[in-house]
């Protein structure tokens, strides 16, 4: 099976939750949960002006994200499956708020009204991917995933969504 960027972006764009990794300013690994949404070909991410992640991404922009993407059993949601999953590299940038526009920020925060001093206390970290997406199990069935030469891909990260594929 092949798999397409535009396959990769639209599986991430019906998630909003993922693992954005960094390192700190001793070059020691450190990771957080995050909501994103995606603005263009990048994910944007709030946080707070003094977060660790902020001062962190600000020093060395590169990071790494791991999306997960849920599954599930129809008819039996009581059987835990594990989820699919994205993994790419990106370079990371620091924005205001008000560099954003109004209507990605708000689907961001979704409905949270910031305030107009917390505005000025919030950073959005734009992740735009570099290099290829690692992936497994998008894309299949669940029971395709059980095989894993099958159930790995990997696509161009690109600078459009169209970019093909082929299977690792």
């Amino acid at each position: 099976m092949s798999l397409t960027t535009r396959e990769v972006w639209e599986a991430m764009e019906g998630s909003i939750f993922g693992v954005l990794a960094f390192v700190n300013r001793n070059g020691e690994p450190r990771s957080a949960g995050v909501c994103y949404v995606i603005d263009g070909s990048s994910l944007l991410i709030s946080s707070g002006v003094d977060s660790w992640k902020v001062r962190h991404i600000e020093r060395n922009p590169k990071v790494s994200m791991t999306i997960t993407v849920p599954k599930h059993i129809p008819f039996l949601p009581f059987i835990k499956v594990p989820a699919a999953t994205i993994t790419f590299q990106g370079e990371a940038e620091i924005l205001r708020v008000t560099d954003v526009d109004s209507l990605v920020v708000a689907r961001l925060l979704r409905g949270l009204d910031l305030g107009r001093h917390a505005v000025e206390d919030t950073r959005l970290i734009q992740v735009t991917p570099r290099g290829d997406f690692v992936t497994y199990g998008i894309g299949m069935p669940l029971m395709q995933m059980r095989k894993v030469d099958q159930a790995r891909g990997r696509a161009p990260c690109g600078t459009t969504r169209e970019t093909a594929s082929t299977q690792v």
